[in-house]
């Protein structure tokens, strides 16, 4: 997993509360293991039935289709707990969400796929929606070192995440990679297991 240290990039109003996981990533699009997932991100938002863009939505927007950061409403990722929501924001380019509140499932699967969700109080929120509203450039730089959020190098505001949390996106790793991390102190106890209980080792063979 890539590690998240600092991000700059266009960010996109998508403040809609209670944004589903059904609406981020249509079921029609977990059916094909080859689908297009960017091509999926928000279908039904972005596109007529026929097919034609709904230019009105923000990803559609020439000023915002090349989106970094999505800055959201309330309750970001509810419904189902499908990963496929995480991963088409992936595909799409989408690398950093910022709002007042996400779905626990979500952030969760968010977190352990390198990407970050930041949670904001009312002021704060207010203060960088509008910046993007009113910037020419709406870009946004998160940095995770710091645990701040700027803009035109000017700091709009500090943001909290669990110590646990920052170091697995600081250094790109999921709950595989932090138990990889221990790995001699696991080697060392099964060793000395083993000698203590010898009958807890399997014999293993291997027909070539």
């Amino acid at each position: 997993m890539k590690p998240f240290t600092q991000l700059t990039g266009v960010t996109a109003p998508l403040l809609d509360d209670d944004m589903n996981t059904d609406q981020i990533i249509p079921s029609a699009y977990l059916k094909d293991v080859n689908a297009d997932l960017a091509e999926g991100l928000f279908a039904y938002l972005r596109r007529q039935p026929n097919g034609e863009k709904i230019n009105s939505f923000v990803l559609e927007m020439d000023e915002f289709c090349q989106a970094k950061i999505l800055l959201v409403g309330e309750n970001f990722g509810c419904g189902s707990s499908r990963e496929h929501a995480v991963w088409a924001l992936q595909e799409f380019g989408i690398q950093c969400l910022i709002g007042k509140s996400f779905a626990e499932l979500f952030r969760d699967n968010c977190l352990k796929n390198g990407v970050l969700t930041i949670t904001l109080d009312e002021p704060e929120f207010k203060d960088v929606f509008k910046f993007i509203t009113g910037s020419q450039s709406p870009q946004l730089t998160v940095d995770l070192e710091k645990c701040e959020i700027s803009g035109q190098n000017k700091l709009l505001c500090r943001f909290n995440i669990q110590e646990n949390e920052r170091h697995m996106l600081l250094n790109g790793l999921d709950d595989i990679g932090l138990t990889l991390g221990d790995e001699r102190l696991i080697s060392s106890w099964e060793n000395a297991i083993i000698k203590e209980f010898p009958y807890f080792q399997a014999s293993i063979s291997v027909d070539v």
